[in-house]
């Protein structure tokens, strides 16, 4: 007769083939392999309280195998997380809570939405980084109160992914001891047998980054896998556990790359179950012993009790420490702790300044007023701006330092941001070269899914880089990320409207794209607070209907402004609109929008040094769109912007052409 945690182990398993066969749909074999190695983390080493999924001293728990999702669902009903056997009946189907990858907000006890291979042990990077971090800031002799794990399952293909490569190397430079992930070594992929396309040694890959490895023969059995869990907790590094385990485990599928990503079929279920020695053979009843969940139940009252005297020595905490607690409500709050709108320092500017330089100015003045800001760059702060100055590098050696090093990993970079923000009690940013954003774009478009306000500094936006070349001059990059749901893209044109864009990606409840230039930008008169509509008027017509309206965003606004000028010379009465955010000012009410841009005036130019898709919708079938359709090339920038008729009289040209209409 099996012991009541073996029948908790391949309840797992038989619900998760059950929910995959139910929905005619699925990834079946991951589950069902790796299901010893999940009750190990979540039956007898990890720290949680299905009670309360937000305690902020739980641990994290990451399936970055995110195909593997009924995993997860399993592990979530068995343990008490909410999810019900109907839900597990409804995998998969629309609205339901167990989707088809594990989604952040989206279901109780979901850490991060993972699927995208090797997104997920990059997100749990991040997490153990601002375990180490907060426990750096707050922790007291005697009171430990930051002081838990990071799980994560991973598979082959995160291995395989180069994202993974990124995190991971980070991850053991850093010594992210309280780091812990399980492989489950299964040694299948899609196509079949992994040594197809990957036969590296992992192990020594591992060991080679600074990591700690454990090989565990067997993790079929949990027992092996929990005995390793134990060595990881006492390393001085990150640890990989290495589990052979079997896709498909208990089924006549078992270890065959058909297991994988299609269900099992009715009559293979029945023969798991024998195998297994369940207490039905009947396809699909998703029937689970009494003594299943008793067990978990036991869990989940340790869990509890756990809690309570974390809830204790809290209390203890705050009352020893009474300046730390209010610090920790500030941190761990929403909220800014100053009124930037009527900061009149932060607002202060003078002159021309490329604005990733004003960037920098604001990262600093933000730093001051925001102390649980954090971030970096992939190797660029100098060039970026986003350097804190006389805040410290966090570094294995200095856990409170502010300044994050990536290196040149700018996937992982961003990832691990989403992973700290995941965590909570940080604010993170990360930099790079607006062109390397392409690097970044998965892991922004996941974190704009789970609304997490990351801020992207995102420096060199154009031609005008210049004399690096084309394969370091964004073009299509803007319309590509203003084509992501729910990321807000912020160009500004000058120092105040940077301002501005700070203070949305410090406002937002979503991630920010600042958008920033190379080169000097003239600052406006009437720039500032007013950019956080996302389009306004800069500078606006002696008429109460103007002749025509020049749009642009970032360094482009400038031209506008002085064709304006040539403009009025020839008797032509021009607004000029400065569009830093397409996002902010459509969600503006159509009154604002129609003050800003009448349907009355068709007579439209739209200046943007980059692709002009997108701005049609402002500008009409009429107006004209003055952009780069095409790649730029190596030359200084000034050249450029004239070779490629951004210039206050083309753009004048223009507007004329559009009257002419």
């Amino acid at each position: 007769m099996m012991n009541k945690e073996t029948m908790v182990v391949n309840a797992i398993r038989i619900l998760s083939a059950e929910a995959v066969q139910k929905a005619k749909s699925g990834h079946p074999g991951m589950p069902m392999g790796a299901a010893a190695m999940a009750y190990a983390v979540w039956g007898r080493e990890m720290k949680h309280n299905p009670a309360d999924d937000k305690w902020a001293d739980r641990d994290r728990f990451v399936l970055s195998s995110g195909h593997g999702s009924m995993l997860l669902y399993s592990l979530l009903h068995l343990f008490g997380y909410g999810l019900t056997i109907e839900d597990l009946k409804q995998f998969r189907q629309f609205g339901s809570k167990t989707p088809g990858h594990p989604e952040y907000g989206h279901t109780r006890g979901v850490e991060t939405s993972t699927g995208p291979l090797g997104m997920g042990i990059s997100n749990a990077v991040g997490m153990a980084m601002a375990e180490s971090y907060l426990a750096a800031k707050f922790n007291r002799e005697g009171f430990p109160i930051v002081d838990h794990n990071t799980y994560v399952i991973l598979g082959d293909g995160c291995m395989m992914e180069g994202l993974s490569h990124e995190a991971c190397s980070l991850a053991g430079t850093l010594k992210l001891n309280k780091l812990i992930a399980l492989y489950d070594d299964n040694e299948i992929s899609i196509e079949g047998s992994t040594d197809i396309a990957f036969r590296e040694d992992v192990q020594a890959r591992f060991r080679a980054y600074g990591w700690n490895v454990i090989d565990v023969a067997d993790a079929n059995v949990f027992e092996n896998v929990d005995a390793a869990i134990k060595l990881a907790k006492i390393s001085d590094k990150p640890t990989l556990i290495a589990c052979h385990t079997t896709i498909g485990y208990g089924s006549p599928k078992a270890g065959m790359a058909s297991a994988h990503g299609e269900p099992l079929g009715e009559e293979n279920i029945v023969a798991l179950k024998k195998n297994l020695g369940w207490i039905d053979d009947v396809p699909m009843s998703f029937a689970v012993p009494a003594e299943v969940y008793e067990t978990t139940a036991a869990v989940a009252e340790k869990g509890a009790k756990a809690e309570e005297a974390w809830n204790e020595m809290f209390e203890a905490w705050s009352k020893a420490y009474p300046e730390l607690r209010k610090e920790w409500d500030v941190w761990h709050s929403d909220e800014l702790p100053v009124d930037l709108l009527k900061d009149e320092e932060y607002w202060a500017f003078d002159g021309k300044a490329a604005t990733r330089n004003s960037s920098g100015v604001c990262v600093n003045r933000l730093a001051a007023r925001i102390p649980n800001l954090i971030g970096g760059s992939a190797d660029l702060a100098p060039s970026n701006k986003t350097y804190m100055k006389g805040e410290g590098d966090f570094s294995a050696d200095n856990r409170t330092g502010r300044n994050l090093h990536f290196g040149v990993r700018e996937h992982a970079m961003a990832c691990i941001c989403a992973g700290m923000k995941l965590h909570g009690g940080l604010r993170p940013y990360c930099g790079t070269f607006f062109v390397f954003s392409d690097f970044m774009k998965n892991a922004m478009r996941v974190a704009a899914i789970m609304k997490l306000p990351v801020t992207y500094v995102l420096t060199h936006d154009s031609i005008g880089v210049g004399e690096d070349g084309p394969t370091h001059q964004p073009v299509e990059q803007l319309a590509g990320l203003r084509a992501i749901p729910g990321l807000v893209v912020f160009r500004p044109c000058d120092s105040k409207e940077v301002a501005a864009g700070w203070y949305a990606a410090m406002t937002q409840k979503r991630p920010v794209a600042l958008i920033l230039s190379r080169q000097d930008c003239a600052l406006n008169e009437k720039s500032g607070p007013d950019a956080l509509k996302g389009g306004y008027i800069i500078a606006d017509s002696e008429k109460a209907t103007p002749d025509c309206i020049l749009l642009a965003s970032g360094s482009e606004v400038e031209c506008c402004v002085n064709a304006k000028a040539l403009l009025k010379e020839e008797g032509i009465d021009a607004r000029v609109v400065s569009m830093p955010s397409f996002e902010l000012f459509d969600e503006q009410s159509e009154e604002y929008r129609e003050s800003v841009l009448p349907k009355s005036v068709r007579a439209r130019v739209a200046v943007e040094a980059a692709a002009t898709l997108g701005w049609h919708k402002y500008v009409g079938f009429e107006g004209e769109v003055l952009g780069l359709d095409a790649f730029g090339a190596s030359a200084p920038y000034k050249v450029l912007f004239k070779e490629y008729g951004f210039t206050p009289e083309n753009v004048a040209r223009l507007a004329r052409k559009t009257l002419n209409k």
